[in-house]
């Protein structure tokens, strides 16, 4: 997929105030860590997570979602009449029916002649996404859209958390579990618009590939139970597969764009934690000094992580003008989409 006329006119973001830290978490977890003889420290030492966020356990996707909205409308050169797509694209969603993109078209008061859907791949789909909105652009259908994303993963990790302090739990049982203590909350959105409508110079989309293997989609399920939220994964065995996605991923990427591993300026990925970021740039040849992270104070926030990733990498000056960035995603399923997006010179 090859993009010439997609700008990313304005990306923006929202956090909850509320902090837990791996200390905290652990604290919570007292009575199986010492019936276990489990170390204290040991979630931040193997993810190098120090801390998430979270909203409170009833805020809804939609509205997570909508704050980000208003965050990237208050940066954005167009008004919100303006835009012709709105979509929703978080793992969260308000409920089956209607769209969670219905609720979070009303909290932004976007215009009636606004096209409006959800986007739902795990945390690939604000990539996803992009790739619609921007095919929708290239192609003459649309001239500007709004995605946005929130995710609460708050009541996963209650449920967790309840669910581990069950005396029946084992070192071998509570494994499954371990990355559903990695999640955070978070929200982010972005406007897209055709090139030439940009008012300056703004990071362009310029390609994206998918690798898709389904031959591993039971490594990380998740689900409602009742009123409750599940989520077991397989860590060991969705790293190992994942990288493996993702080296076939780079290959078309590679191809597809004419980039090496010394082309990126700045590499963004899915903010999984320090070991899956450490063997996945070694798997493709990636120098890991290109790296921005977020995962240390945010965790991992499902599909809000690589393009929140991305605007806090322009905030701090590690990405800016006349700079090329790889965008490098995976989500369960398992499916990697990679993206060039490449930021030209006023």
């Amino acid at each position: 997929m090859n993009f010439k006329n997609v700008a990313i006119e304005s990306i923006a973001y929202s956090l909850p105030d509320e902090v837990w830290t791996s200390a905290d978490v652990e604290a919570k977890l007292a009575p199986v860590y010492e019936r276990l003889s489990l170390p204290q420290g040991r979630l931040e030492l193997m993810t190098g997570i120090r801390e998430r966020r979270f909203w409170p356990s009833d805020t809804t996707a939609s509205y997570a979602s909508a704050q980000a909205g208003e965050a990237v409308l208050a940066k954005s050169s167009f008004d919100r009449d303006q835009m012709d797509l709105l979509v929703h694209s978080a793992v969260c969603r308000d409920r089956l029916e209607p769209a969670t993109a219905a609720y979070v078209h009303g909290l932004l008061k976007l215009s009636g002649k606004a096209q409006i859907f959800d986007v739902s791949n795990a945390c690939l789909g604000f990539l996803n996404a992009m790739v619609v909105a921007g095919s929708m652009i290239e192609s003459g259908q649309i001239e500007r859209a709004l995605i946005c994303s929130g995710e609460n993963g708050r009541p996963l990790v209650e449920n967790t958390l309840e669910q581990l302090l069950a005396p029946e739990q084992t070192r071998q049982s509570i494994k499954p579990y371990f990355a559903n203590l990695t999640i955070g909350a978070g929200a982010v959105a972005a406007v897209l618009c055709r090139k030439d409508l940009a008012p300056k110079s703004c990071p362009l989309m310029t390609a994206a590939v998918v690798e898709t293997d389904t031959s591993h989609n039971s490594l990380c399920q998740g689900d409602s139970a009742g009123d409750a939220l599940e989520m077991l994964t397989d860590s060991e065995e969705l790293l190992v597969a994942g990288i493996g996605v993702a080296k076939r991923a780079w290959t078309q990427f590679t191809e597809a764009t004419g980039w090496t591993a010394d082309t990126p300026d700045r590499v963004i990925t899915h903010q999984v934690g320090k070991a899956h970021t450490r063997e996945l740039f070694n798997a493709l040849g990636l120098d890991l000094a290109k790296d921005f992270t977020t995962f240390e104070t945010l965790g991992n926030v499902g599909s809000v992580s690589c393009p929140i990733t991305l605007v806090r990498a322009m905030e701090a000056g590690a990405y800016k003008q006349g700079q090329k960035a790889a965008l490098l995603g995976i989500g369960s399923g398992l499916s990697s989409l990679m993206m060039a997006v490449e930021w030209p010179q006023s």
